[in-house]
């Protein structure tokens, strides 16, 4: 059975290795989107991002740092969180989807893009850093 589906979703840990969560890939408003579920908490992000953060790190030549932080504090300039909420990102702002849980982009991610082998993600137990492979 193919994995990444509703029936069969991705099961992930977040980089420190502390949470557990799932992921799936759906279409929603005629949109591709990555479906993750946190506990009771359903979180969307644009499905997109993967090729554009891969994009972006291959780039970016070196590691850099996930830096993940709720949509309602402010992300660390230079780090992935900051990037996936950026004006100059390609789609000109969040990928998160679901107003008021927009955030954590550099946490739920990068676990998906390391299963997927689009990068190397390090496991500490904070500060943690991917870069493209």
């Amino acid at each position: 059975m193919k994995k990444g589906t509703k029936e069969n979703p991705w099961q992930l840990k977040t980089p420190p290795l502390s949470a557990e969560y799932e992921m799936y890939l759906d279409v929603k408003d005629d949109k591709e989107v990555i479906v993750c579920t946190v506990g009771k908490t359903v979180l969307l992000y644009d499905a997109r991002c993967l090729s554009d953060l891969h994009n972006m790190l291959k780039e970016h030549g070196d590691w850099m740092e996930l830096g993940a932080a709720d949509e309602q504090k402010p992300a660390k300039e230079g780090t992935v969180e900051a990037w996936g909420r950026s004006e100059n990102n390609p789609v000109g702002g969040w990928y998160g989807l679901k107003k008021g849980l927009r955030g954590r982009f550099g946490m739920y991610i990068p676990p998906l893009m390391e299963e997927l082998g689009l990068v190397e993600l390090e496991h500490n137990a904070k500060n943690n850093r991917m870069r493209a492979k």
